[in-house]
């Protein structure tokens, strides 16, 4: 790796100093079409490595779009809202009616937890909500905010869902029970096979919900392990919700545009639960846009698999141990306590995950640019020269 090693060592403790430099990197793992200048992170424009956002920013398609559109920004954005549900619909064969918009996934998820407790309670049912631990844990707010009980199933020893655990917490429950599964997880990265997955899919018992999240998904297509959990929703599963973002990948996370998919009659259910007019004219034509362009997708995922390889790479020379990613992230061993880690990362202006208890020895990495994981590598180096790594 081409690198200012010398600049970059000079970097203190205390954080980098003043005033900015430029230079060029040339990953060793594959050569990279152009070189990209790289700008020193700051105090003030820091490293963000936290959220899982994509580093390269919306594409070009997206910024056009919403330029083309802000003249009917004194309008509804009906037509654009349909018209993004009818391009979700044709880019994974699914009909319109299968499709709920969403604020964000984040919106999505809740809607259907609440829609599902609110089955329950119709029924007069007792119902609690489950999911692995650790994950992404928006579902516990929400079901929280409804006094609804949830039972957390510890990871196995690999990081991996203990689905056996999982499913007999739903078994042996006296109601209805919800399911949240993220696919790839969120901190881990770690996609769960379809072959373990599939089962349990091909036969939802009556008082089970499984509610599968996929904001990351798109980065694992193409692995053969992976089958989206779309696929039983083209075959009319009910009892399933599958719900997915325009956050990640597709670079929007600030315009907040997300969905949900399901079966006809399941969403008609669902769809209720979804607040009015939540799609704003920009997040739809800037989604539609970015759908379209595929040479974006493409090079977007060829970035975070150059990154990928990179992290990687220096992680097996610290001798850090690492969950294999599926996503744009790598969950990693640090030494000590994350919290403190991250304080030290921060004096470096580099922002990272948030501690994920219990795995408080380790560390959710966002992969960035090449140029931005070369400078953390760099990083990764002084904090080793000082015993902190």
């Amino acid at each position: 790796m081409q690198i200012n090693r010398r600049r970059m060592l000079q970097l203190t403790a205390a954080g980098v100093a003043a005033g900015f430099f430029h230079h060029k990197v040339v990953a060793e793992t594959q050569a990279i079409t152009t070189q990209t200048t790289f700008t020193l992170p700051s105090a003030e424009h820091p490293l963000l490595l936290n959220f899982n956002e994509n580093s390269l920013g919306m594409s070009q398609s997206a910024r056009q779009a919403i330029i083309n559109h802000l003249n009917l920004s004194n309008r509804y954005p009906d037509s654009e809202r349909e018209g993004l549900i009818e391009d979700i619909a044709k880019r994974f064969n699914l009909n319109t009616e299968n499709i709920g918009l969403g604020n964000g996934s984040s919106e999505a998820i809740e809607a259907v937890i609440a829609g599902w407790i609110q089955q329950a309670n119709e029924k007069k049912q007792a119902v609690q909500v489950i999911a692995p631990d650790p994950t992404f844990g928006i579902y516990e707010d929400y079901a929280a905010a409804r006094n609804v009980p949830v039972v957390k199933v510890p990871l196995k020893e690999d990081l991996s869902f203990d689905l056996k655990a999982i499913r007999a917490a739903a078994d042996q429950f006296d109601g209805m029970s919800i399911i949240y599964l993220c696919n790839p997880n969120n901190p881990t990265a770690l996609l769960t096979p379809n072959s373990q997955l599939a089962p349990w899919l091909d036969n939802i018992p009556a008082n089970h919900r499984l509610l599968i999240d996929e904001a990351y998904a798109e980065y694992a297509e193409g692995d053969p392990q992976f089958t989206s959990a779309m696929e039983w929703v083209r075959k009319g599963t009910e009892h399933l919700a599958v719900t997915r973002t325009f956050s990640k990948l597709y670079a929007l996370a600030g315009l907040r545009i997300g969905y949900m998919v399901a079966a006809k009659s399941e969403m008609d259910y669902l769809r209720q639960f979804l607040s009015a007019d939540n799609t704003n004219l920009t997040a739809a034509v800037a989604a539609r846009a970015t759908l379209a362009d595929n040479a974006f997708l493409q090079e977007s995922r060829r970035v975070t698999d150059e990154s990928r390889r990179m992290v990687m790479k220096a992680l097996d020379e610290l001798g850090l141990t690492y969950i294999p990613s599926s996503a744009n992230f790598i969950f990693h061993s640090i030494k000590g306590d994350s919290v403190e880690y991250a304080k030290r990362m921060k004096a470096y202006n580099i922002v990272v995950g948030r501690p994920f208890p219990p795995l408080t020895n380790y560390n959710r990495l966002t992969l960035g640019t090449p140029e931005e994981m070369a400078y953390v590598i760099e990083v990764w180096k002084t904090f080793r020269q000082k015993g902190w790594l």
